[in-house]
């Protein structure tokens, strides 16, 4: 719109008391934040992409051209499968002295089995086996073999993806290679040369335990024989001789424990010193018995035929004697022959009995002689013993030693042997469950796939462009931006014109949608004090070109439409808006003199509005404006008019705005829609609040948002009259 407005004379108009109360000035507000960070929500997010839909619908289609070409580009790669099975080895452990069979974790040897298959000693072992070294697609054509070598492992462990089972013990791998045929080849050979590698460390290690096991036996041995010829020249050197050696299973063979033979000897000689001790004992108890008992059983049997001679005698004596006196000579010549008989049995008893006292007499002594010397010899090897026990410390010592080499030796020997039956190759436990086919289609390029991940790299990539450039542009662009990041209430929305008409045709049109948003505006603004509309109002904006001028003169328009007289103040003394017929009245005459507001004032082509014009440029706005001369002149104008409204130069960048704010303290900023930058208009209403100004609110001008969100832009008067017709008709319609 041209900022040059012509109003064509229309009469003075006249100057009555003003029906609104002059607007006591309100307090200063303090705390608004400068500039509030930029949120983004839902709204503000759909607000994005409708704006820059054609970027983002650009970025999707260079996304989808993008998988077109990389699809094209890609070479083919098949990827051969091969499915192993993992059977856990069950070991041997002996536990409470018996021997039990045990699995080992299944879960840990089958993570171990997948870390194996992704070495690269099976890679190398598998280049090896299949001679890829010759092959140039695997490893090239310049080089020496162990180059190539080193390529084509490279390329098999590069190619293998191995994936480890989340449960079970079945390892599935894949194989890509841009040859169908060498694919399945390799993936084969991988498996086979994995299940040979692993047979193969079974078998290194088994064999290494007997490399060990021989080395150790060696020692021992060694060690044995040492042990054994020390013990022996010890032996001979102090002249022990041993009774039965000794052995791993058997007694120590030292002569502490009996087996020398001046032990034997000694264990000898107490037995027999016991004996004799036993026969002395004997002999003499015999001799003593003998000695002090009476008639024997030699005694008697000596003596019997003398007894029985003797006993007929008495017992004839005594028959006789019933019948003859015993001095009958018969009589006493039988007991004279009695008499005799007992001396001579007597006689003999004593004979004998002194016979065999001295035969257990003779008895006694030689026990109590061979019991002396074997006392006299046992006491002498009693020397010999503590001697040689003395000297058999040092023989007890290597005697340990050659036992304890003897278990050494047996025992690695014994584990030798049996590493050595055991430690056979055996079954391995891999198995192949299924081999690897040549693939018939590749696996990449994925045309759906690409067109898919194009679509949606430039779908992300256009949404987050649009995002960031709308965010490196940081403007205003709805209502929800003025209360949210400049924290100032939004008085009003007006659309952006789609007319190339003159905007004064507009303002004279009520049905017009800008004259329908800037009605709303008004009546907002009666909302914003306590009285009612503020009669003195300043309309300032940022920058040039915003709308402040065309939102001046349609605020203007539309209270004094409503019947009240409204001045129009062109205060921009730098680059006017207004224009009269008479260029030699204007404001910064009455700022340099004296002279009447009336006199200054020119009448417009809107009834009760009227027009304080700039006047002639000077060349110091600034100064002129900052003296109390601006607020006398509203002062009168408010004794002739019902409200002022002022017209002010923007703020960024001058000194004129703030210092018309100080005299008119009250504000409306006018923003223009998605080009008024955020940290601009912080700043400016942050400088505004400085001088002590009240902000009204915010008039967001040139908005570009659909009539939904604000019905009065698509409400018509014509719409309602129609509606209105049509209801009218259905009372008719009924009483038909």
């Amino acid at each position: 719109m041209n900022r040059d407005l012509a109003f064509s004379p229309a009469g003075n108009v006249p100057a009555a008391p003003g029906d609104i109360p002059v607007t006591p000035l309100p307090p200063v507000g303090r705390g608004r934040p400068a500039h509030q960070t930029a949120h983004l929500d839902l709204a503000s997010l759909l607000r994005i992409v409708r704006e820059w839909r054609w970027l983002i619908l650009a970025a999707m289609v260079l996304g989808l051209a993008g998988g077109i070409i990389a699809t094209m580009l890609t070479t083919p790669l098949y990827r051969a499968f091969v499915t192993l099975e993992v059977n856990p080895p069950r070991v041997q452990v002996l536990a409470n002295q018996e021997s039990e069979t045990q699995g080992v974790n299944s879960w840990d040897f089958v993570a171990t089995q997948v870390g194996l298959l992704q070495s690269r000693a099976v890679a190398e072992r598998t280049a090896q086996d299949l001679n890829l070294a010759a092959n140039p697609a695997v490893a090239g054509t310049g080089g020496s073999v162990q180059d190539r070598l080193r390529a084509a492992t490279s390329t098999v462990a590069g190619g293998l993806e191995v994936t480890a089972p989340e449960d079970g013990t079945l390892i599935r791998y894949s194989y890509t290679s841009a040859d169908p045929q060498l694919a399945a080849r390799i993936a084969n050979g991988v498996a086979d040369s994995f299940i040979n590698a692993g047979l193969q460390r079974r078998f290194e290690s088994s064999a290494y335990a007997r490399q060990f096991l021989e080395r150790q036996i060696n020692k021992t041995r060694g060690d044995l024989e040492r042990s054994e010829q020390s013990l022996a020249q010890y032996a001979q050197a102090q002249g022990i001789i041993t009774l039965g050696g000794g052995n791993a299973s058997g007694g120590s063979g030292s002569p502490e424990a009996g087996n020398s033979l001046q032990g034997e000897s000694l264990a000898a000689l107490n037995n027999a010193l016991a004996e004799a001790t036993a026969r002395r004992v004997s002999a003499e108890g015999a001799y003593r018995a003998a000695s002090s008992s009476g008639l024997t059983a030699d005694v008697t049997a000596s003596t019997q035929l003398l007894r029985s001679t003797r006993a007929q005698l008495e017992a004839e004596y005594s028959e006789k004697r019933a019948s003859l006196q015993p001095e009958h000579p018969e009589m006493i010549s039988l007991r004279s022959r009695i008499d005799a008989l007992g001396q001579q049995i007597a006689r003999e008893g004593a004979q004998v009995t002194a016979g065999r006292t001295n035969t257990l007499a003779q008895e006694y002594r030689g026990a109590v002689a061979a019991e002396r010397a074997l006392q006299g010899r046992v006491s002498a090897l009693k020397g010999q013993v503590l001697d040689l026990r003395g000297r058999s410390v040092r023989y007890a010592i290597l005697q340990r030693e050659v036992d304890t080499n003897r278990s050494l030796y047996d025992a690695l020997l014994g584990r030798y042997k049996e590493i050595g039956v055991a430690g056979g190759v055996g079954n391995s436990p891999i198995s192949i469950v299924d081999r690897a086919e040549p693939p018939t289609a590749p696996f990449k390029p994925n045309l759906p796939m690409n067109l898919l991940a194009g679509l949606a790299l430039g779908l992300f990539g256009g949404v987050g462009g649009a995002i960031g450039l709308d965010l490196l542009r940081d403007t205003i662009r709805t209502r929800e931006d003025v209360r949210s990041k400049l924290g100032l209430a939004c008085i009003g929305q007006i659309p952006k014109r789609q007319t190339k008409g003159d905007f004064v045709d507009d303002l004279k049109d009520p049905g017009s949608a800008v004259s329908e948003a800037y009605s709303a505006a008004a009546a907002a603004l009666r909302f914003t004090t306590e009285h009612g509309a503020p009669r003195v109002m300043m309309v300032t904006s940022t920058t040039p070109s915003e709308g402040k001028s065309s939102s001046v003169l349609a605020l203007a328009q539309n209270f004094a439409r409503r019947g009240l007289s409204v001045l129009l103040i062109d205060s921009d003394l730098r680059k006017p808006a207004f224009r009269a017929s008479d260029e030699e009245i204007g404001l910064t005459k009455l700022l340099t003199n004296d002279e009447e507001v009336l006199d200054h004032v020119a009448p417009t082509q809107f009834e009760n509005l009227s027009l304080l014009p700039c006047g002639p440029l000077p060349p110091n706005p600034a100064d002129l404006l900052a003296t109390t001369r601006l607020g006398m002149i509203i002062e009168e104008a408010l004794l002739h008019f019902q409200m002022v409204i002022v017209d002010a130069p923007p703020v960024l960048g001058l000194a004129d705005a703030p210092l018309i704010a100080h005299t008119c303290r009250n504000v409306l900023f006018v923003i223009e829609s998605g080009r008024t930058r955020t940290r601009q208009a912080a700043e400016s209403l942050n400088n505004l609040e400085a001088s002590g100004a009240h902000l009204l609110g915010g008039l967001l001008t040139k908005s570009t948002e659909s009539s939904g969100d604000y019905g009065y832009y698509s409400y018509r008067y014509g719409e309602l009259r129609d509606k209105r017709e049509r209801i009218a008709l259905i009372p008719y319609r009924q009483d038909g």
